[in-house]
């Protein structure tokens, strides 16, 4: 079931992306009218396509992938945009990517499979210590807010934020697990840490006045592309609903934080980061969509922490596909709201950067971990400088995905050094 659940998210994808109806990556989803409004080649959107999204795919989705053996959705949703975009524009370019998507599905599910069978016989099984680029990240992603916070109100209310989350994150800490009617009750200190930042984020956000912004007028100036996205309900609730299904079935995650944590066990931690996370993409998902009558296949992405929190996947399938269809029903009243509230929506925008930028330093440092696990001392040294010519390089690797792209290349370097004895 589970390998069908691949196929068919795969190949729904893929279809999806052929027609326009929907990408994964937040930077095609802008080129996608100037396709569909005849200003820009087939040809065009697919090499626009393939430089967007395969390095993702390749420097992001699958050493994630890899690391916890749970899929990222980067991995099969950014290689479905590269496969609908590089199909015809015709029903048997629809249909061929469809096929080729499911192929991609099953292929990345067993893939993962082949590839964790394959460390097993290598010299250096170096899989284990890969799973070390998540660690950072569980501990580092409750700071996201404090640094939400700085962004938007300043970096002393950013600090009392810092501090405020990280004395909740201790007090957890410390009186963990409680003991209620003799039922012992865990808590975790991160869980307890994004609560608290998150709620101060949001207390500040709500208070904040500002010039109201456009949001609300691009209703009505691309009312077309609002009513595009709506016509295409059905397709869109019925992917909600097979992603939903596939992240209760554990093979799937959203982001990397929840992704580490699942690996783990920790599935209501995870859905709680998966939300968290949901409510910093509204403003950029809800926006781009109004403008450009194109919508994320996994929508504004609740849809995984609904999922996580139900961990049953015929019940997460149809939660999935009514989250979906309410997101886009009221996707003209999201923007009308988000105008209202400014410094919500701003909020929204900081919430998006942090994450952003803790899970760069995150991904880096635990890249370094892994890496150094791997190989002491030459770990370290290759990570820095491959960040180091990356960014003299203006980034051919994006950032977020240098530590464990890396870490990834160290452990291929040990076989080498391997077979030399270097190691």
């Amino acid at each position: 079931m589970q390998l069908i659940l691949m196929a068919l998210i795969g190949g729904m994808a893929a279809i999806l992306a052929n027609k326009g109806i929907a990408v994964f990556n937040d930077s095609l989803r802008p080129v996608i009218p100037e396709y569909v409004e005849n200003r820009m080649s087939r040809k065009e959107l697919a090499a626009t396509s393939f430089a967007m999204s395969f390095g993702l795919v390749v420097g992001f989705g699958i050493p994630f992938s890899l690391s916890a053996n749970i899929i990222l959705i980067h991995s099969i949703l950014l290689g479905t945009d590269i496969i609908g975009t590089w199909a015809p524009d015709n029903n048997k370019g629809a249909a061929g990517a469809g096929v080729v998507g499911a192929l991609y599905g099953v292929g990345l599910t067993y893939g993962l499979e082949a590839i964790v069978n394959l460390f097993e016989v290598l010299p250096v099984n170096f899989l284990e210590d890969l799973g070390a680029v998540g660690s950072p990240i569980v501990v580092a992603f409750a700071a996201f807010p404090a640094l939400a916070v700085a962004y938007q109100f300043g970096i002393k209310k950013g600090g009392f934020t810092l501090i405020l989350t990280g004395i909740v994150r201790q007090i957890a800490v410390v009186v963990s697990p409680l003991m209620i009617n003799g039922l012992e009750i865990s808590i975790n200190p991160e869980g307890m840490a994004l609560i608290a930042g998150m709620t101060t984020l949001l207390i500040f956000a709500a208070g904040e006045k500002g010039e109201e912004s456009n949001v609300g007028d691009l209703v009505s100036i691309f009312s077309k592309r609002v009513e595009r996205i709506k016509s295409n309900l059905p397709y869109l609730a019925v992917m909600g609903g097979l992603v939903s299904a596939a992240t209760a079935y554990l093979i799937l995650a959203g982001d990397p934080i929840s992704l580490n944590l699942v690996s783990e066990g920790a599935i209501n931690e995870a859905a709680l980061a998966a939300l968290a996370r949901a409510v910093g993409f509204v403003p950029l998902i809800a926006t781009t969509a109004i403008a450009t009558g194109v919508y994320g296949p996994v929508g504004m992405t609740f849809i995984f922490a609904a999922a996580l929190f139900i961990q049953n996947p015929l019940i997460a399938a149809i939660v999935g596909a009514v989250i979906i269809s309410i997101e886009i029903l009221l996707l003209g009243k999201v923007a009308t709201l988000l105008d209202k509230f400014p410094g919500i929506k701003k909020a929204g925008d900081n919430i998006r950067t942090s994450m952003s930028k803790v899970l760069e330093v995150a991904l880096l440092v635990g890249g370094m971990n892994a890496a150094n696990a791997i190989i002491p001392g030459f770990g370290f040294f290759f990570v820095a400088g491959l960040y180091i010519l990356n960014e003299i390089g203006d980034q051919p690797i994006v950032r977020m995905a240098v530590g464990p792209t890396a870490a990834i290349m160290v452990g291929i370097i040990a076989n080498i050094f391997a077979l030399f004895s270097l190691v």
